[in-house]
């Protein structure tokens, strides 16, 4: 599905999309937002690099942080559920991981966390190992991968306009 088809299917089911992004630094957003007239669905987008930031505009838990680290399917949670919290989003998509150079043995290169939060279902998340080809392409795979999970959340005949009350 294109950005522009899948800006046009949550048009059709009255939902606005948020983005909460780490490791891809806004490349979500600046995706939806290059179709024109994407302002009708795209609510807004948090990019939170830093620890700090995912706990101060998202609500991240420290303890989370502590426990699992930022690049943990735990943190993707928190951080999409986050942005439905703080914008006027019916469903919306976080990514955290660690684009490269570096990583270790227990978080390596390439590893990125994605969630999937909307209104009217649970949470959803997912890892993915893309390895270690570089930080421009983990990135852009990483952006792919999100609208991708927009696209199928917005396709699977589940997701519904209208906040909760």
């Amino acid at each position: 599905m294109t950005v522009a088809a899948l800006l046009d299917r949550a048009r059709s089911l009255g939902l606005r999309i948020a983005t909460a992004e780490s490791c891809t630094g806004g490349m979500v957003s600046a995706a939806l937002t290059e179709v024109p007239g994407s302002s009708d669905v795209f609510e807004r987008g948090f990019v939170t690099y830093s620890n700090a930031a995912k706990q101060e505009l998202l609500g991240v838990a420290s303890a989370t942080l502590a426990a699992h680290g930022a690049v943990s399917e735990e943190v993707a949670r928190e951080m999409a559920e986050g942005a439905l919290r703080h914008s006027q989003a019916d469903l919306a998509v976080s990514i955290t991981g660690i684009a490269g150079p570096g990583g270790s043995e227990h978080k390596p290169e390439g590893r990125v966390c994605f969630g999937l939060a909307r209104h009217d279902g649970p949470t959803r998340t997912l890892t993915v190992e893309y390895g270690a080809r570089g930080r421009a392409l983990v990135r852009q795979a990483a952006c792919q991968e999100a609208l991708t999970l927009l696209a199928g959340a917005l396709d699977d005949g589940q997701a519904r306009g209208g906040r909760a009350p």
